[in-house]
């Protein structure tokens, strides 16, 4: 089982231990779950408490033991639900803050697949009308064909069109049919690039498509415009 989910919802690897096993064994004693989960009695003892604090288990006592059962998976989305709640509570404030911040970053560096989902994110809600694109390449599908099609339809529904100068290598991805409100070329050099950029708005982001890909986002609205002068020099002598 993939349990990379649980870690992102903010469970510690002894958490997601002892909730499985307690998910498999039912109902049962401190001693059983510590033999199952490998976990030391203490860290094992103590991330029950965690656990029942959290909402994920439930226990009783019977004499002098307590007997410990994991809730309804489903609750998990409660979790996550009143966390939402307290971060929506929080933003305005942090939002705040960082408008009010003395020097703003003008570069933001991200490292790993999922810095480059948080990239493009940041380019999603960067405003504007157009959504520009060049040198992608196959490697690009590294985050998923079906997160791509989300992302693009998500900018489609912020009526956001996009122009997408894209690698020989994407023809057969057939981008151009699985976005909405987009228009596709292909260049035709014979090499493989590894660089993409993207212009949204005042931003730019720059991704190096490595299997540990990196990404550079650029918030300065002169170096936006002279990225899109280059894109438009690209797009108008590509056929």
């Amino acid at each position: 089982m993939d349990t990379q989910i649980l870690e992102d919802i903010g469970l510690t690897n002894a958490e997601i231990k002892v909730y499985l096993t307690l998910l498999e064994l039912g109902s049962s004693t401190a001693g059983p779950i510590i033999e199952k989960s490998n976990l030391q009695s203490s860290v094992a003892h103590m991330t029950l408490i965690k656990l029942a604090a959290k909402g994920f288990i439930t226990s009783i006592q019977e004499g002098k033991r307590h007997h410990y059962q994991a809730t309804n998976p489903s609750n998990i989305i409660n979790f996550i639900n009143e966390k939402k709640e307290k971060f929506e509570q929080l933003l305005p404030e942090l939002l705040i803050k960082q408008q009010h911040a003395k020097q703003k970053p003008e570069v933001t560096l991200y490292r790993g697949i999922k810095g480059i989902k948080e990239l493009l994110l940041e380019l999603l809600n960067a405003g504007g009308n157009e959504h520009h694109t060049f040198g992608s390449s196959k490697k690009s599908l590294l985050l998923g064909e079906a997160w791509w099609v989300q992302y693009h339809k998500d900018r489609a529904k912020k009526r956001v069109k996009a122009k997408l100068l894209f690698n020989e290598s994407l023809k057969k991805w057939k981008a151009e049919t699985k976005y909405p409100l987009t228009e596709v070329k292909y260049t035709k050099q014979g090499f493989e690039p590894l660089t993409e950029t993207i212009i949204r708005n005042d931003k730019v982001g720059i991704i190096i498509w490595t299997d540990n890909p990196i990404g550079t986002l650029i918030h300065q609205k002169e170096a936006a415009q002279s990225y899109e002068q280059f894109f438009q020099l690209l797009w108008t002598n590509q056929k």
